[in-house]
């Protein structure tokens, strides 16, 4: 009977040790998924703005590291590549102009260590613009450092991972500011190809909020949805981001940090309408929806 209950004793103490071991590990690392959207791009010239990620890695903060370091400090981004994690190494193409309201393209999905992390740098190669031509006319873009070195995204305040929990992150690649016309894209005469120019923003989805909604108008007394509706979301008079209704009529914005924003829709031929104080809430999606009048 004594020996029962000494082994029980044993088992028991066994099973905390490791439960005790479990926590400790799974409170070391945390999990860190990033997703790819795309600001959306205006020009229906373009048929595609390719681009192939084949590697990011995320700077992370020592404890007695400097917190003034900033973006044009790059003497000290480059002295110290062990503070970098690696997120991924493998090549994944997009068509960025895929990635509008609301789809995304995973690129990461995977354990880090915890701590704080104020820098990515995101590699990138191939990158093409193809032209919504009869011969699909495709330009091949130089990538000025993107390959080399990476595209860096500056977050600040720096991203905290805790352990155990998982973050979210969304890498919005503004493709209208990224992919810049040499000349009148709409005159082929002067047009001359594009320089890249890549801008991302970074948005942690845990803290960020979402617009979504439909854009209609009445005919005939029918509700019918407008297609290639810009959707302007501004903050304090200043443009935020943009969208543009598919063919169903609905849009999707996400990565906005909470706050009250003002979103309007504006299409030719249709008077344009505003929507004032929209309130983003962390972690949530708020619903605004449209109804056009047309000029005539």
């Amino acid at each position: 009977m004594k020996i029962s209950k000494v082994w029980a004793l044993v088992c028991c103490l066994l099973v905390l040790i490791g439960c005790s071991d479990s926590e400790q590990i799974s409170q070391e690392t945390a999990r860190l998924t990033i997703n790819l959207t795309d600001a959306p791009f205006p020009h229906d010239m373009i048929a595609e703005a390719n681009v192939t990620v084949f590697k990011i890695e995320a700077r992370h903060v020592a404890d007695d590291e400097n917190d003034e370091m900033n973006e044009d400090n790059d003497e000290m981004d480059e002295e110290s590549e062990t503070d970098y994690a690696v997120l991924m190494e493998d090549e994944i193409t997009v068509n960025l102009l895929d990635l509008t309201n609301g789809v995304t393209e995973t690129l990461v999905d995977t354990e880090i260590p915890v701590g704080e992390y104020d820098l990515f740098r995101v590699y990138v190669k191939g990158v093409n613009v193809v032209l919504n031509d009869e011969d699909m006319t495709t330009y091949d873009l130089k990538v000025p450092s993107g390959e080399q070195s990476g595209i860096k995204i500056f977050v600040d305040p720096a991203l905290v991972v805790a352990g155990g929990l998982s973050t979210d992150l969304l890498f919005d690649f503004d493709v209208y500011s990224s992919f810049v016309p040499r000349g009148n894209i709409k005159n082929l005469e002067s047009f001359n190809g594009f320089n890249f120019k890549p801008v991302i923003k970074v948005s942690n989805l845990t803290t960020a909020g979402t617009f979504k909604g439909s854009v209609t108008t009445l005919v005939e007394a029918e509700s019918v949805p407008l297609a290639g509706v810009q959707i302007t979301v501004l903050q304090e008079g200043e443009i935020v981001t943009t969208s543009f209704t598919d063919e169903t009529g609905g849009y999707m914005v996400l990565g906005l940090e909470s706050g009250d924003y003002q979103l309007t829709a504006d299409l030719e031929g249709y008077f344009a309408k505003s929507e004032e104080g929209v309130t983003v809430i962390p972690g949530n999606t708020t619903v605004v929806d449209f109804e056009l009048e047309p000029t005539e």
